[in-house]
């Protein structure tokens, strides 16, 4: 390849609030082999194109051309076309943050044209959250960019949404014909405005190859309307196609055609197919020899996969960069007041990994076989802390979302007393497994190293079923690491699912009155219910017979392959359950209906709850804090320094913590063998290999072993616990 030149895209559509980290680990690899390697979200860029002045005129323009064909409230819209153009560019500029000063404003009853959803949103019981001026201005902003949304996809582009963006062409891609006839379709207004920010970014870089990340199903059409422009009118720039939606449902890609539109498509992590590909087209590597990429030899689909060089290992893909995204033209959208919720729509959060894969790999609903799931790496903690510096200077940014599909407690251990060891602030979430190694002091640990929140799939709330998807947790344990998370001020939210193989009924509802608990007591925050799904590469998928399960399609016929439709012999849930759960979320996300019988939500009849209304708040009760003096676990101390005042044989110690003060008063050994343990655990001072075993300072305190362990159960060792000193 004469040029070097990599372009990578997003293409419609992923967040509003941030990029999509793909193409920036990308770039950041390539960078670091010394190719040179541009990026751009297409997304932002054409949403940005659509809601503008210029942008909504042409949208109206569309809609006077079909006023008869559309429903009233198109045409009232219509109506009131110049509010909206007055509005548009404030309301952007506002909720990119540029103009926090027109919160007011925007918040003002009457100054927005208000459409169909802020009638949906005023036939909803208000939440009982405060809401803040600027709160309200972009609840009201949203709400008023959403009913754009809605007249565009009316009048203009069926395919447009804010989310699940044109999803139903790749919901329905089993055969390419499906994304042939969409493609075929001449463009629409989006796709125009998506397609001058690719031209422009084409004559701006002149790449000789076009990378397309297609993370989502929503992303799918996007990729293919972008790759058919270029083989139009630049059939010499080579286009890749990977992500997500390629490494999970092109596994067995065999339809030629689509190599009519990008000449590679490349599975799993893309650095190692990426390089490979860079080589060949530099005349470097033969085509034989790429990596986990498909492409067309004589009409015929071919598979190559070269092991001859091995997979870049976490330390050494380099770092992201958001080099060349404008973060600054994002745009938070809020759709909900709850504060766990709105981080996915809030802000720019910078996206890591704490490890590749996932450490227990064995959830049977789950594409543990594949690549992303499989092979399973930690990224050494100082290479994240790296990472972490080298961001923040490059972003401005100290907010990061750990993206993995499941965090290692060890690792976020390690992350946390890094963090406070080298005083780095920053505001921090992630993704984990609902298991007894997060203790109340694992947890606090991690909220005094930033972490605000965590995901984890609690899935179906029912210890037979999940025993039966093999997940390795109890509901009783789910409550217990939830509470612990919650006594250290981080939020939870709970993924969860109904319609799991012999699912009952019964077994739903008492789901949903488990959740109810969980919600009514705080130890959840924020949910989301999906109806169960067959994965074609999932062990459930693999061998649906041995789990009651019959698959009914799709047929493959080429191209995609992942979601199968399913019939389940022994279980009893059907869709309709579907938008009482639905229902009863959307309600607890906004502390409403916590005290309603379960039952109300659903439109049809269903059995009693059989779960006991005092679960949790018995199981909170029956909760036993002792520490273990044979536990292989260490001293650390939040705490500040200790203060001594001596009076006699004993010794009065302040300690000092982040809230509050405590004091202990003991004999004085005890106090001396206290403050010097404190001084051992303190994170400032100490790498995290010298942190004090359990078994170390049992040695050295003065006193016999069971004067020890009688220690550890006395009000004022409850003290110094309370003022900062952790096991973990």
């Amino acid at each position: 390849m004469a040029a070097s030149r990599v372009l990578l895209l997003t293409p419609p559509l992923t967040q509003l609030n941030t990029p999509y980290p793909s193409t920036a680990y990308l770039t950041g690899f390539l960078r670091g082999h010394r190719i040179e390697a541009s990026q751009a979200d297409l997304g932002i860029e054409m949403v940005l194109r659509l809601f503008c002045r210029s942008g909504l005129t042409a949208v109206f323009e569309k809609v006077r051309e079909h006023i008869d064909e559309l429903p009233g409230e198109a045409r009232q819209m219509l109506a009131v076309a110049p509010a909206y153009l007055h509005a548009i560019d404030p309301v952007i500029e506002f909720l990119q943050g540029r103009n926090p000063s027109l919160a007011l404003l925007l918040a003002r009853p009457g100054f927005l044209p208000q459409g169909p959803r802020f009638s949906c949103q005023t036939a909803r019981k208000a939440s009982s959250r405060i809401v803040s001026d600027q709160d309200r201005a972009k609840r009201f902003a949203t709400l008023y960019l959403e009913d754009l949304a809605d007249l565009v996809q009316a009048a203009v582009s069926p395919h447009f949404a804010l989310s699940r963006y044109a999803e139903h062409i790749a919901r329905a891609a089993s055969s390419f014909q499906t994304v042939i006839d969409a493609v075929d379709v001449p463009p629409m207004l989006t796709d125009r405005f998506l397609l001058e920010s690719l031209w422009e970014h084409l004559e701006r870089v002149n790449p000789a190859l076009v990378c397309l990340t297609v993370p989502f199903p929503g992303n799918l059409y996007g990729a293919f309307r972008i790759a058919h422009s270029i083989k139009s009118r630049r059939p010499d720039i080579v286009v890749a196609l990977g992500g997500g939606y390629a490494n999970t449902e092109l596994r067995r890609l065999s339809d030629p055609r689509v190599f009519d539109y990008v000449d590679y498509v490349t599975l799993d992590d893309g650095e190692r197919p990426l390089l490979s590909l860079i080589e060949h087209l530099a005349g470097a590597r033969p085509r034989t020899r790429l990596c986990r990429t498909f492409y067309r030899d004589k009409d015929r689909v071919v598979f190559t996969n070269d092991t001859s060089d091995r997979e870049f290992g976490v330390d050494e893909i380099g770092c992201p960069t958001y080099s060349g995204l404008a973060l600054d033209r994002y745009l938070t959208i809020l759709d909900s007041t709850n504060p766990m919720h709105r981080l996915w729509s809030e802000g720019h959060w910078n996206k890591l990994t704490v490890a590749h894969g996932c450490y227990w790999k064995q959830c049977t609903f789950c594409d543990i076989g594949l690549d992303y799931i499989r092979r399973y790496e930690m990224t050494p903690t100082d290479r994240l802390i790296q990472q972490i510096e080298q961001l923040i200077a490059e972003t401005n940014c100290r907010g990061f979302h750990f993206v993995d599909e499941a965090a290692p407690p060890a690792a976020l251990k390690s992350l946390a007393l890094a963090l406070l060891e080298k005083g780095i602030t920053i505001s921090w979430w992630g993704n984990i497994r609902f298991e007894e190694a997060f203790t109340p002091d694992l947890c606090r640990l991690l909220a005094a190293s930033g972490c605000i929140a965590m995901t984890a799939g609690l899935e179906a709330a029912s210890d037979r079923l999940l025993e039966k998807i093999k997940k390795g947790i109890t509901v009783d344990h789910t409550a217990l690491v939830a509470a612990a998370f919650k006594d250290a001020g981080i939020l939870i939210h709970a993924y969860l699912m109904y319609g799991c193989p012999s699912e009952t009924m019964q077994e739903t509802v008492d789901s949903l009155e488990r959740v109810r608990q969980l919600f009514a007591t705080d130890l959840i925050q924020s949910a989301f219910w999906h109806r169960f799904t067959v994965t074609a590469h999932s062990p459930i998928g693999l061998n649906p017979v041995s789990h009651g399960l019959r698959v009914l399609g799709p047929e493959f016929q080429g191209f995609a392959e992942n979601d199968l439709l399913h019939q389940d012999k022994q279980g009893e849930t059907p869709e309709w359950l579907g938008e009482g759960l639905r229902r009863s979320l959307l309600n607890y996300l906004e502390r409403r209906g916590l005290t309603l019988d379960v039952r109300q939500w659903f439109d049809h009849s269903v059995p009693r709850p059989r779960v006991s209304s005092t679960w949790v708040r018995r199981l909170l009760k029956e909760r036993i804090a002792t520490d273990d003096a044979q536990a292989e676990r260490r001293f650390v101390w939040l705490g500040g320094q200790p203060v001594c005042e001596q009076a006699g044989k004993k010794t009065r110690l302040i300690l000092p913590g982040h809230s509050c003060d405590q004091s202990v008063t003991l004999a004085n050994p005890q106090a001396q063998w206290l403050h010097d343990l404190i001084q051992h655990s303190t994170t400032q001072n100490s790498p995290s290999r010298l942190y004090p075993l359990v078994r170390e300072t049992k040695a050295t305190f003065p006193g016999t072993v069971k004067e020890f362990e009688i220690f550890l159960s006395t009000t004022s060792w409850k003290k110094v616990r309370k003022a900062g000193l952790l096991l973990v």
